[in-house]
C-alpha cells in the first residue's frame, strides 16, 4: 500500500539520450525549441526537435544529471533522434549515446512532490534523487512528477520511499483525460507542427531564444495566428477509432484520430470546424463513434 497516496509507473517505452563535453549545452541550444540556458539541477525543461521547415521530429525532457545533460525520450525511435542530433554536431565538444540501459524513466502521480523535500511545485522544478533526477512534469503540474533513475535500482527506491507500483497504461489513461499528447502517437512526424500540439501552452517552446532549427516558421505562426489544427481531447461513445480514422462533421472531413484508450482520446481537429460544431449542436464522428470535444483548462490558462 502507497504511504504518500501516490503511485508509480515505470514507463518502458521511454529511452535515455546522453549528451556530454564541454559544449553539449551550447549545441542543444541551437537546435531544439526551448531556452537551454534556462536547465539546471533545480529546472527540468520540456522542447522538442523540428526539421528546418518547423516540422515536428521529436520531443523530449531535458534534465542536467552530473556531467551530462539527459534527454527523456521515445525509446523506439531513440537511433532517429541520435542521428539526426549527429547531422549537426559537426566539431563540437559534444558526445550523444543511448544510455537506456543505464537509466529508466517513471512517472509519478497521486500526491504531490510532498516526498521530495525542497522540490518546488512549479512544472519544470527538479532535485537531485537516488543518483538520478526527480522532477515536477514540465508540461503540466496535473501530470504529477517524472524520475530518470540508475537501473536497476529506480524501482525499489519508489517503493521504498512509499510509492505504489502501477502499469504504464495507468499513466496513459492520465495523460489522455487531460488531453495531452504524448509524442509521435500523437504528432505526425514531419508533417505535425509545435503548436498544433500545444507545446506553447505546455511550456514546450520559447519565442525569445536565440535561434534554433525550425524556429522561423513556429515563430510566424505565433505571430500570424496561423494555427488552423489542434490536437484536442475527445470523448468516444461507441468503439474507439483506431488512429488515423478520419473525422466527420457531417459529409466533411474535420480531423483524424490519433491515440486513444477506452472512452477517452486525442485527435487533430480544424479549430474552425469544432467551434462550428459545438455553435450548432452537433457531432463529431468516426466510424461507428461519436466525438466530443473537451478543451482543458490548461488551454485557456
Amino acid at each position: 500500500m502507497s504511504l504518500t497516496g501516490q503511485s508509480y509507473a515505470l514507463l518502458e517505452a521511454r529511452g535515455v539520450v546522453a549528451l556530454t563535453g564541454a559544449e553539449a549545452r551550447a549545441f542543444l541550444q541551437g537546435m531544439i525549441s526551448k531556452d537551454v540556458d534556462q536547465l539546471s539541477p533545480s529546472r527540468a525543461l520540456y522542447g522538442g526537435l523540428l526539421t528546418p521547415q518547423g516540422k515536428y521530429l521529436h520531443d523530449f525532457f531535458v534534465v542536467e544529471s552530473g556531467a551530462s545533460v539527459l534527454l527523456d525520450c521515445e525509446r523506439a525511435r531513440i537511433d532517429d533522434l541520435i542521428d539526426r542530433l549527429n547531422r549537426f554536431r559537426l566539431r563540437a565538444a559534444v558526445e550523444i549515446a543511448d544510455r537506456s540501459a543505464n537509466w529508466q524513466v517513471a512517472a509519478l502521480w497521486g500526491g504531490g512532490p510532498a516526498p521530495f523535500p525542497g522540490l518546488g511545485r512549479v512544472p519544470g522544478a527538479a532535485k537531485p534523487y537516488e543518483g538520478g533526477v526527480v522532477m515536477v512534469d514540465p508540461r503540466l503540474t496535473a501530470l504529477g512528477l517524472r524520475a530518470i533513475l540508475p537501473r536497476p535500482t529506480g524501482a525499489a527506491s519508489l517503493a521504498g520511499a512509499g510509492f505504489a507500483a502501477a502499469a504504464e497504461a495507468d499513466y496513459d489513461r492520465l495523460r489522455l483525460g487531460l488531453g495531452v499528447a504524448d509524442g509521435s502517437r500523437d504528432m505526425m512526424v514531419e508533417k505535425s507542427f509545435l503548436l498544433e500540439g500545444n507545446f506553447e501552452a505546455l511550456n514546450g517552446v520559447d519565442f525569445d531564444k536565440g535561434c534554433y532549427v525550425g524556429q522561423e516558421n513556429t515563430a510566424r505562426q505565433k505571430h500570424r495566428d496561423k494555427v488552423r489544427k489542434q490536437l484536442m481531447r475527445v470523448d468516444v461513445k461507441g468503439p474507439l477509432p483506431e488512429p488515423g480514422t478520419p473525422i466527420m462533421l457531417g459529409k466533411r472531413e474535420v480531423g483524424v484520430m490519433r491515440s486513444g484508450r477506452e472512452s477517452t482520446g486525442i485527435a487533430l481537429l480544424r479549430v474552425a470546424s469544432v467551434g462550428e460544431a459545438l455553435a450548432r449542436g452537433e457531432a463529431l464522428s468516426a466510424g461507428a463513434a461519436v466525438l466530443t470535444p473537451v478543451e482543458p483548462a490548461w488551454a485557456s490558462d
